[in-house]
């Protein structure tokens, strides 16, 4: 277990942050600034709190009342930035042995094939780290992290440089470091779909301080991220439900409606995390009818934000759970919808990206 709390002042910024990780991935949340990558560095012992303790496995790191500092390289705390940071004389096989050599020989559990096979990187053992993509850097470095067979491993945005696509195509790998090595990790990312995907408990900075906690489908809202326009988004967490083979469509169901998702979603009845965009979501005043989109949850409409011509409406949906949509204040006059209204969210099948859906 990681147990954080501490603080830390440069200038006018005053970092006060903490929390607790046992099992899984806990993600470090919130927008540029806030003072993600400063709790990473402090856990890592690259930088001196100002107060606090750290603990690791009841080991205490550090212990500012007790003048306890334990220097990063014997903290046994495996870290992935946004850059690779790879060795540049030496090839990917040397690299990856290189956070070997910081593993003591008797706690060496995790073995190096089982990593290569896991991170999908036989083939570029023998390659030059100038001659991989930003994708398998990224892959390389950790595994790098994880050969070291850290007791906690820290990921401060290691994808931030990748584009979506790319993005998504690695993320099944952390779910494999999660399950396969059952190592805590610390996840910094500004992107929901990463967060909704892979994190089990979400700690939301803003401005240095803790704004939220808890399950990410609760405490991550269109306000916390760094475009509330174009960035904003839901995650909702759902069941699944019946496959429509004929369609290659899967049910997601919830108290307040079904949404049907292109392609599989996991195993029938299990519980799922899905985005959905704020800008993809229709609003209506009454069931619809004659439509092509079949994706239809109803609740009442809990808040209204107004920006310019722009709304951003928050639902109360049907059981639990909220959703966020944006539409203009002319189109919400003329639905006549005011808070505490029941409202109908309609979202295209075709706007969702079954790759983002978590578990």
């Amino acid at each position: 277990m990681i147990d954080v709390d501490v603080t830390r002042r440069i200038g006018a910024f005053c970092l006060r942050v903490a929390f607790q990780n046992s099992a899984g991935i806990t993600a470090l949340f919130g927008r540029s600034g806030a003072g993600k990558s400063m709790t990473i560095g402090l856990i890592a012992g690259l930088a001196h709190p100002d107060e606090g303790r750290i603990v690791l496995d009841e080991r205490v790191l550090v212990d500012t009342k007790n003048n306890v500092f334990v220097p990063a390289h014997k903290r046994r705390i495996g870290v992935v930035f946004q850059d690779s940071h790879l060795f540049p004389h030496l090839g990917v096989k040397h690299n990856l042995l290189f956070g070997r050599w910081f593993a003591p020989r008797r706690e060496r559990k995790i073995d190096f094939d089982a990593v290569v096979e896991t991170l999908g990187i036989g083939r570029l053992l023998n390659r030059a780290p100038a001659l991989l993509s930003g994708g398998e850097r990224q892959r390389v470095a950790i595994g790098r992290a994880l050969l070291s067979c850290p007791r906690l491993l820290l990921l401060d945005e290691p994808f931030a440089a990748l584009d979506l696509q790319r993005r998504l195509e690695i993320l099944p790998l952390i779910e494999a470091l999660r399950d396969e090595f059952k190592i805590p990790i610390v996840y910094v990312s500004h992107a929901v779909e990463e967060v909704a995907r892979l994190a089990a408990w979400v700690v939301v900075l803003d401005e240095g301080r803790v704004a939220a906690e808890g399950d990410p489908a609760d405490v991550l809202r269109p306000a916390v991220t760094e475009d509330p326009r174009f960035g904003g988004a839901s995650i909702l967490t759902m069941h699944v439900g019946k496959r429509d083979t004929a369609y290659g469509l899967t049910e997601l169901t919830h108290p307040a409606g079904t949404i049907w998702l292109a392609g599989p979603a996991g195993i029938e009845g299990s519980r799922v995390r899905i985005v959905v965009k704020a800008t993809d979501v229709t609003l209506s005043a009454a069931s619809p009818h004659g439509l092509s989109v079949q994706s239809m949850l109803h609740g009442t409409l809990a808040s209204i934000e107004t920006a310019g011509p722009l709304a951003l409406v928050e639902i109360a949906l049907a059981g639990e759970g909220r959703l966020a949509a944006m539409a203009t204040r002319r189109a919400l006059d003329e639905l006549g919808l005011n808070v505490g209204d029941p409202v109908f969210a309609l979202i295209k099948t075709a706007a969702l990206d079954e790759r983002a859906l978590g578990g």
